[in-house]
């Protein structure tokens, strides 16, 4: 069992220019606006609040950083989560989605300390051109110790034939619930076993 036994809120951050020094690997959270991210980061840390949904989607506008550390065993494993603003609201105007657009592209191509991309997709619309734009900017600027994960949230809300779907167009995918729990556990453990290692081996050798 991966347990959160530590998640603070560090700052709020415009752009790369502002952010906090990279003290710590980094797990960076990217999706479209209401596609469940706040939820998420909550269910990862076991707290209901440490991440705030707005009530506008596409409304945060800065890049939240958060202290998190996971005990496995005896072992701890310090982490920082980067939560980016949502992209793709409709509602936004061009210059501000632009602005917006340049200041995340900017943090994600230079923050060296980012370890693992969560690419979140709603699991109910895994098809829409906006998140297959952002898989393939990812893996076009992503270097060779960053990780990639596929995350599809809302998966309480899918029946199994939507499911066995998603497996087959995409095989790595990782389907999560922030209302049933469904996944959290999995992604924890991918999440520290690429940052940190095989972590079941080194709890078992200590």
């Amino acid at each position: 069992m991966i347990v959160p036994i530590k998640a603070d809120f560090v700052t709020s951050a415009p752009s790369i220019k502002q952010a906090p020094p990279a003290s710590l690997s980094e797990v960076a959270f990217v999706g479209r606006s209401n596609v469940g991210k706040s939820s998420l980061l909550n269910a990862l840390t076991n707290r209901k609040n440490l991440a705030k949904s707005s009530a506008t989607p596409g409304k945060t506008k800065l890049i939240n950083f958060f202290d998190v550390e996971y005990k496995v065993g005896e072992n701890r494993y310090p982490l920082r989560f980067v939560d980016l603003p949502g992209y793709g609201y409709a509602k936004a105007s061009k210059s501000l989605k632009n602005e917006w657009q340049r200041h995340l592209t900017d943090f994600i191509k230079k923050r060296d300390s980012i370890r693992v991309f969560i690419h979140l997709i709603d699991a109910r619309h895994p098809d829409l051109a906006i998140d297959k734009e952002t898989e393939e900017f990812l893996h076009s600027i992503a270097k060779g110790d960053q990780k990639i994960l596929h995350v599809y949230t809302k998966a309480d809300k899918l029946k199994q034939k939507d499911i066995a779907k998603i497996k087959k167009i995409d095989p790595e995918a990782l389907l999560v619930s922030s209302v049933t729990k469904r996944g959290i556990e999995d992604l924890k453990q991918q999440i520290l076993e690429h940052v940190f290692g095989d972590i079941l081996s080194q709890t078992k050798t200590h």
